[in-house]
């Protein structure tokens, strides 16, 4: 994907990416929202330097359990995957404090169907450091025995932190932004004549909508509706996940399903 976007900036281009130290070929995309610098992981995590806060939405953790219940079988692999990427990127960034967005698990009865070894490895990566889960649509309620604390709505200076998107932007001073999830944004764009489908950060620098974060996580295409309208028609930009970067596409250039 070369030529069809515009790159992230690199860790060495005196960005405040820089501050971490290079792996391999690896670029965080520098997002501002309300004025605050941020850095978006080409796996759809999300970091705030400065508070040292790591940001993942949508983990649909038991995806495949609760699907199994219903007598739809999937590999049941899901969590321990989507757990896994989140080691890396608590390795990575070693944040102090990690908001999970919402929809944490895919149904109230995922925390009790969690393999102890998942239960385990997600209490590993809570230790020392301050987790909080916000409430989603599919975990409206406390859960017991996985460990962090609960609320349904963080403000954090200027920025607060919900599941879904207020389709109104509520009373806020006009330097607030809002980081949300629950929409799952993908981007498909044309690219050496075939059009490719990516999850993607989608933001206008005042509103946010992270990718979903769990490996079973589906996608919903940014020129929807239920996406656009939260932005004024298409007046936002798509930074579109790769394996290794982002790539920043105007909405209006992105292609409808």
């Amino acid at each position: 994907m070369r030529a069809a976007g515009s790159p992230a900036h690199s860790r060495a281009s005196g960005n405040p990416a820089a501050r971490f130290p290079p792996s391999r070929g690896r670029a965080e995309a520098v997002l501002t929202l309300a004025g605050v610098t941020l850095l978006a992981d080409p796996t759809g995590a999300l970091f705030w330097p400065e508070e040292r806060l790591l940001v993942v939405a949508d983990l649909h953790l038991e995806k495949g359990s609760a699907f199994a219940v219903r007598g739809v079988l999937l590999p049941p692999y899901d969590t321990a995957a989507t757990l896994a990427r989140l080691v890396g990127m608590v390795a990575r960034y070693a944040p102090r404090r990690v908001i999970a967005l919402g929809d944490s698990f895919h149904d109230g009865g995922g925390p009790a169907r969690m393999a102890d070894a998942d239960r385990d490895a997600l209490k590993g990566l809570q230790h020392g450091r301050d987790w909080i889960w916000i409430a989603g649509n599919h975990d409206p309620d406390p859960a017991e025995n996985i460990g962090g604390r609960f609320v349904d709505i963080l403000a954090l200076g200027p920025l607060t932190f919900r599941h879904e998107p207020a389709r109104q932007k509520p009373a806020m001073r006009a330097t607030d932004g809002e980081i949300a999830g629950h929409l799952h944004p993908l981007a498909r764009v044309a690219q050496r004549g075939r059009a490719v489908s990516r999850r993607c950060f989608a933001s206008d620098g005042s509103r946010l909508i992270m990718p979903a974060f769990g490996a079973y996580a589906g996608g919903l295409n940014v020129r929807d509706r239920a996406i656009a309208s939260l932005f004024g028609a298409l007046a936002f930009t798509a930074h579109m996940l790769s394996e290794r970067r982002l790539y920043a596409f105007p909405a209006a250039r992105c292609l409808s399903d």
